[in-house]
């Protein structure tokens, strides 16, 4: 028997694949088959099961791409009902794999169809929990994303998914390993754990919403306090899991779509494209095309392309390092972003050597900004998470965090200056690029962000000031 996570960083997402004599099966996978299609022919496996937790929010499934290159089938929990043909499997059923058996649990409260799978080994042992959203390592699943699918509220999901969580996944042993769909740094929980594999025994003791004692109002509070919005994306991706979408190649085709300088302005225009820079902030401040949006493919890509651009739908070209535009647009229809119209040909540098007008952002070092600023006088904005503000920041900052651009953009005064930071200078340029195309250029952004300000003598403080955060 064998199990392999397969994590992908860029959206803290763990999908599953399990081999046994001669058989396999794959838990929550991503939109590209290429990983799971060479580990069935690097272990020389027929693909049996294809099983999904639930409809993902957070990323596009591959379930219908893999299903069609192997002839698997494609296996959900009790009352899920997407627009293809499935397993709509009963709690508690049994599938085999090779020698080892996985059981359905149904664990309804995060989503109504979310559901568990227990692998028992070729022993009859529970081994492992693939525990989707409902588990996470620290942390369950948030209860707000399914309300309106659900008719219910929030609240009252909780309260389902506290009797899934004591009356299906607390029961099993202590020693049954739990490998979740998500770790750090996913907002479909709000406290999960940096590591990405436990034992039930172990959360037990170290996650609060596994407490021993705790009685479901006191779950239902603790889990629905402190729930940030979803991302505006969520909904969309949850939509095109219950549907049937083109295929992965078909949108990679179309994005590796060479467009020439000459003709990539003419393009933007006629299709109202959004023009998408993935290069690093420092490489985009010194030069981009003009109205040009920057994501840096290097971070955190997929979840901000998703949390900042409204609409799936919006048409976009890209514009990458060279060897970088296939990876952008594979990354893109992870968060279901498939209108890839395709990518400057020779990149930026092209576009600059065919002398078209270029744009710059106005970035300057910690050490100019310690020189310019001046605390109580000058406007700083800090585009970090409210949480890394709370903790500490420059003495009377504004917050202002990253995932709220489109809504506090309004309230700028273009003719007041004043200077932006993040932690690195990743979402700081990200903000910068969506200023500028929007007209604003009364800034200053600081490389480095607040990193490099910590190595400064300028007054910081972990007081949160309210009539500052808005």
């Amino acid at each position: 028997m064998k199990i392999e996570q397969i994590y992908t960083g860029c959206l803290a997402q763990g999908a599953y694949y399990i081999s046994s004599n001669g058989e396999a099966a794959i838990i929550d996978p991503l939109r590209e088959t290429a990983p799971y299609m060479d580990r069935l022919t690097a272990d020389k496996v027929k693909l049996k099961y294809i099983f999904e937790t639930h409809f993902h929010a957070d990323f596009v499934s591959g379930h219908l791409d893999l299903s069609t290159q192997t002839g698997a089938k494609i296996v959900f929990g009790p009352t899920a009902n997407p627009e293809f043909d499935i397993i709509s499997a009963t709690d508690e059923s049994i599938f085999e794999v090779g020698t080892i058996k996985i059981k359905v649990l149904h664990t309804p409260g995060h989503t109504m169809e979310s559901t568990c799978y227990l692998l028992i080994d070729e022993n009859g042992k529970d081994t492992a929990l693939f525990s989707g959203d409902t588990l996470f390592i620290g942390d369950v699943g948030r209860p707000d994303l399914a309300q309106k699918a659900a008719s219910m509220t929030q609240e009252q999901l909780a309260g389902i998914l506290f009797h899934s969580l004591r009356n299906k996944v607390m029961t099993l042993a202590d020693d049954v390993l739990v490998y979740p769909a998500h770790g750090a740094g996913s907002a479909c929980g709000k406290n999960m754990s940096k590591e990405r594999v436990s034992t039930i025994g172990e959360q037990k003791v170290k996650n609060y919403a596994l407490r021993a004692n705790m009685t479901e109002t006191e779950f239902i509070a603790e889990v629905t306090d402190g729930l940030l919005p979803p991302p505006a994306y969520f909904g969309m991706n949850v939509a095109m899991n219950k549907k049937g979408i083109p295929s992965f190649s078909t949108i990679l085709n179309s994005g590796m779509n060479a467009i020439d300088a000459s003709d990539f302005e003419q393009l933007v225009d006629d299709s109202g494209a959004l023009i998408l820079d993935t290069r690093n902030a420092s490489d985009f401040s010194k030069g981009f095309v003009p109205q040009s949006i920057n994501i840096g493919i290097s971070g955190d890509f997929a979840p901000w392309v998703g949390a900042l651009i409204a609409d799936v739908n919006q048409p976009i070209v890209l514009v990458t390092d060279f060897g970088k535009e296939e990876e952008s647009v594979t990354r893109l229809t992870r968060v279901g972003f498939d209108s890839v119209l395709g990518h400057l040909k020779g990149g930026f540098e092209a576009w600059k050597l065919a002398g078209f007008d270029v744009d710059t952002v106005h970035r300057i070092t910690v050490t100019q900004f310690e020189n310019e600023v001046k605390i109580g006088e000058s406007k700083v904005v800090d585009i970090r998470r409210e949480s890394e503000y709370e903790s500490e920041h420059i003495e009377e900052a504004y917050s202002k965090p990253l995932a709220y651009i489109n809504e506090w953009v309004k309230d700028i005064n273009p003719k007041e200056h004043f200077f932006m930071h993040c932690a690195g200078g990743y979402r700081s340029m990200i903000a910068a690029s969506i200023l500028q195309a929007r007209g604003y250029r009364n800034f200053s952004e600081i490389e480095g962000g607040f990193n490099a300000i910590d190595a400064t003598s300028l007054p910081r403080t972990n007081f949160i000031c309210a009539s500052k955060v808005k």
